[in-house]
């Protein structure tokens, strides 16, 4: 008993280290909401830059996922793995270091390859050396890890920006004020390099030796995390897999076209565009943009971030165990609907808003600002935005604007901030409960053996570029469109969608994958 303790340990240990991956990933993904606020006027750069300074990464992340897979084919998971993490801490000091805005592109664009690789080899390897019956609860390691890295740079960030205000004279020293949104994509390097190091202390997977003709070394492996006979019977079943892979013939794309495979494909990418495309990484990568834009200022928005990131987890593990008890079509119709409420009434809360500068307002603004460009704003009330956006462009200089676009609106704006927090924590647990762990699951359970991989390596790359798109052009909505109408479509996505899980997605809990397959593809 104590062996399987021991062997269970060492099990958990191998798969910790490899899930920090997780949570470089979803670090390195949301690290920069914090930074967009400051690099607009730093960099002065037009909303479609702004908004590809954040989507770059998934641009490239995407690339790694096609290669990642092959590439630790070859050279071995664990050296990916090791690429992966010097990847995200080059990228790390790169980014902070960044003179101009296509260094930091560049910068953020080679951490992508990192996030990419991790998110396909990481779960791989844990899946490859955890014997069966725990193989579970070690994956899950990875995915929620993910969720504590996205949650961590929230809090990183809002504890950069509240030393950078404060009278500590370490604080100051290393320059936190002057040099915020550089130190919040900095401190990244550091769970980076204890990762790479980490990472000599985990074998390579069993499954890989065993394809590179390394059976000894694989079977000694083995009996680290399990017993003898289940090493050695463990070995003969990853034989007798690659034996029957090798004989299988590889699908092709043009098999995912037949026409007993279209129904399936359609609940695949109806599902894959609907989990991007109803804003989630809007509010992930640009939270505090959001909750400025309510009149909150600067500080409370990092704050009201770092709430997103925690809602995000309870919500993700209420998901994971709750998904096998409920069922994954009722999450979805459930989230679904929590996400076009709570973005309804996103939409009505800044739809309602006004913004309006008297007298009082203009004399609380920063005196780097001039007074007298304000004469013919004054008690001059918008019902929206963009006209009081625009109208303070053209009084002040559009330089002006970005510089204090947080105190402005702070002074101007009429309206209740608790109903936009309401609203995002509210999409937020809507989507953390649903979409986000149950699409992953719905795409190993669709597709037939034959065509998985490939089915979800196709739609897996359709969600990624729904994901770029919405990232690029966020603050291009913002600004063009307002942030109640960019809500507002998010929420016709939802309701389109919830629309498309009723009538299309089954319940595919408690059923076998023949079972399954028997239904939904037909012959």
């Amino acid at each position: 008993m104590r062996g399987d303790s021991a062997q269970v340990r060492y099990t958990a240990t191998v798969a910790l280290i490899v899930a920090l991956g997780g949570f470089l990933m979803g670090f390195d993904a949301s690290v920069i909401s914090g930074v967009v606020s400051f690099i607009g006027p730093e960099f002065d750069l037009t909303p479609i830059q702004l908004g590809w300074s954040v989507a770059s990464l998934t641009l490239t992340a995407t690339l790694a996922m096609m290669a990642a897979g092959p590439l630790s084919d070859r050279l071995g998971r664990k050296p990916v793995l090791r690429i992966a993490a010097a990847l995200f801490a080059v990228s790390a000091l790169a980014s902070a270091l960044a003179p101009d805005f296509i260094s930091l592109v560049a910068a953020r664009m080679l951490g992508g390859f990192g996030v990419g690789a991790a998110l396909i080899v990481a779960p791989m390897y844990i899946a490859e050396i955890a014997p069966a019956d725990i193989r579970g609860r070690m994956v899950s390691f990875n995915q929620l890890n993910i969720v504590i890295g996205i949650s961590a740079a929230f809090f990183s960030n809002y504890l950069i920006l509240r030393l950078g205000s404060s009278d500590l004279a370490w604080a100051q020293a290393l320059m936190f004020s002057e040099w915020n949104w550089r130190w919040m994509l900095g401190v990244e390097a550091i769970p980076a390099i204890i990762y790479f190091i980490a990472l000599f202390e985990v074998p390579e997977s069993p499954r890989w030796l065993v394809m590179h003709d390394r059976d000894d070394e694989a079977l000694r492996i083995m009996e680290r995390v399990s017993d003898s006979r289940q090493a050695r019977a463990g070995l003969r079943a990853v034989h007798d897999s690659l034996g029957a892979e090798a004989s299988a013939a590889k699908a092709g794309f043009r098999e995912l076209l037949r026409p007993a495979l279209r129904f399936v494909l359609a609940i695949g990418l109806s599902v894959a565009i609907l989990q991007q495309i109803t804003g989630i990484n809007s509010v992930f990568f640009y939270a505090p943009m959001i909750f400025e834009q309510s009149g909150v200022g600067t500080d409370a928005s990092f704050l009201q971030a770092v709430l997103v990131g925690l809602v995000n987890l309870v919500f993700t593990v209420l998901a994971i165990l709750m998904i096998d008890r409920l069922g994954r079509r009722p999450l979805l119709v459930f989230g679904l609907t929590g996400i076009a409420v709570c973005m309804l009434l996103l939409a009505y809360g800044f739809g309602s808003a006004s913004y309006r500068l008297n007298d009082q307002a203009v004399a609380s603004l920063p005196e780097t600002l001039e007074r007298g460009s304000f004469a013919q704003l004054t008690d001059e009330t918008y019902d929206s935005d963009v006209a009081f956006r625009q109208a303070v462009v053209d009084a002040v200089g559009l330089e002006a604007y970005e510089d204090h676009r947080s105190e402005l609106t702070s002074a101007a704006i009429s309206m209740n901030p608790t109903l936009i927090l309401a609203g995002i924590l509210g999409f937020v647990a809507s989507f953390a409960i649903s979409l986000g762990p149950v699409m992953w699951v719905l795409f190993s359970e669709l597709f037939p053996n034959r065509v998985r991989g490939l089915a979800i390596s196709f739609v897996g790359l359709v969600n990624s570029a729904v994901s770029f798109g919405v990232q690029l052009v966020f603050p291009w909505e913002l600004e063009t469109l307002g942030s109640s109408l960019t809500f507002l479509i998010y929420a016709v996505f939802a309701l389109i969608g919830l629309a498309i899980v009723i009538r299309l997605v089954p319940e595919t809990k408690g059923r076998s994958l023949e079972e399954l397959q028997a239904e939904l593809v037909k012959a």
